[in-house]
């Protein structure tokens, strides 16, 4: 980290009061950008995706995170798993799209070929034409570079740098905070809509950006009118803790009576609060939305240092609300996010935009309003300390 980013990295790491906002680079910065992928990714948890993307034990997906090469695999096991996205032999690009596998994953180069757990199992040539093994050579040694995978909620996480805490400790904070709402069946209860996978929106923005306009509610009058008629921004409170979580949440959720829908809740959310709903950043790049009725999660795709793609999944209880008598809910409740998550696109790409200006040095948190954003600048500036 260069001594200019350093001293503008421990502005942010001042008290709310007195921080400033993580520098522009963070934001414009093609170099700063390749680096976040190893700096504030690779050390945590990320999320590349949803399990309910692999329908089938024996298909694969590839993914491209923040341009490295990975390939997410339902073996015929059922178990998920991910790889580097690369042949041993000479680095050439394994899988290059998704589908069902039919026997081996076989490189289109040399043919070398593996199983779904990354075994290689077939070298063609290897020891000479027509000679398929050697003793010089051993597949053993060869197999695909396995990444640190855990699954949750139908999220697909990864740990890259493969020495964070365990998942289940990096998630119990966020558990404990929900027990009250999930009860004792939890979030085993949720399926996810197969129509929500069409929720993709694509916004001119950095990542950090849409996290940031997730953790607060302060912008709800201007920015979602609709949705601040019912649920108002003094109905909303502020959510942190843990390390890595920030948010909102709202005392006053309303959208089965706004929207007429009727769905099937979980079944121990408590009988006083079914209009609380929470909206929970789990840094760095997922967004999560839970209410008695529904829940989301929200995938960031960091595309490129000024474009995001925000991949929406929709959730609900119990298979009989996945049933067509629920088709007009389902649809009422994700054409209602759809409308609020549009409704940021101007926002996040405005702010984009302004992060080029030469007068703004990384901007000012009202402690009442804004202390998740900083919450959430806070814990950046932390991911690139640790690299000083």
């Amino acid at each position: 980290m260069s001594l200019q980013l350093g001293q503008e990295m421990g502005a942010v790491l001042k008290p709310v009061q007195e921080a400033r906002g993580l520098p522009n680079a963070c934001y414009t910065s093609e170099a700063l950008f390749r680096r976040e992928r190893e700096v504030v990714m690779a050390p945590t948890w990320s999320c590349i995706g949803f399990a309910s993307d692999l329908p089938e034990p024996g298909y694969a997906r590839p993914v491209d995170f923040m341009g490295l090469p990975l390939v997410v695999i339902r073996g015929r096991d059922d178990v998920i798993r991910v790889f580097h996205n690369v042949c041993s032999h000479r680095g050439m690009l394994l899988v290059q799209q998704a589908g069902p596998v039919q026997t081996l994953l076989r490189c289109q180069y040399h043919s070398w070929a593996y199983d779904l757990k990354g075994a290689l199992k077939a070298t063609p040539h290897v020891g000479g034409v027509n000679v398929n093994r050697s003793p010089e050579f051993s597949c053993a040694d060869h197999g695909l570079k396995p990444v640190r995978t855990a699954v949750w909620m139908d999220l697909v996480f990864v740990n890259l740098s493969g020495d964070a805490p365990a998942f289940e400790a990096h998630i119990e904070p966020l558990l404990q905070r929900w027990a009250p709402f999930l009860g004792k069946e939890g979030l085993s209860l949720l399926r996810t809509s197969d129509s929500s996978r069409e929720l993709c929106i694509e916004v001119n923005c950095n990542w950090k950006l849409a996290v940031e306009n997730y953790c607060e509610a302060y912008h709800l009058p201007w920015v979602h009118p609709g949705l601040n008629s019912y649920s108002r921004l003094e109905d909303h409170y502020n959510i942190t803790f843990g390390d890595y979580c920030a948010g909102q949440g709202s005392l006053a959720y309303r959208l089965a009576e706004t929207a007429g829908t009727r769905l099937p809740r979980l079944p121990g959310w408590p009988a006083d609060r079914l209009e609380q709903a929470e909206y929970v950043a789990l840094f760095p790049n997922v967004l999560l939305g839970i209410q008695a009725d529904h829940a989301y999660a929200i995938v960031l795709e960091a595309v490129g240092v000024e474009k995001t793609l925000e991949h929406l999944r929709v959730m609900y209880v119990g298979e009989g609300a996945t049933h067509e008598d629920y088709d007009a809910s389902r649809a009422a409740v994700e054409a209602s996010w759809r409308v609020v998550f549009n409704e940021d696109i101007a926002a996040v790409e405005g702010m984009q935009k302004g992060r080029y200006s030469s007068a703004f040095g990384g901007g000012l948190f009202t402690p009442a309003l804004d202390y998740p954003t900083w919450y959430f600048h806070q814990w950046v500036a932390r991911q690139w300390e640790q690299t000083a």
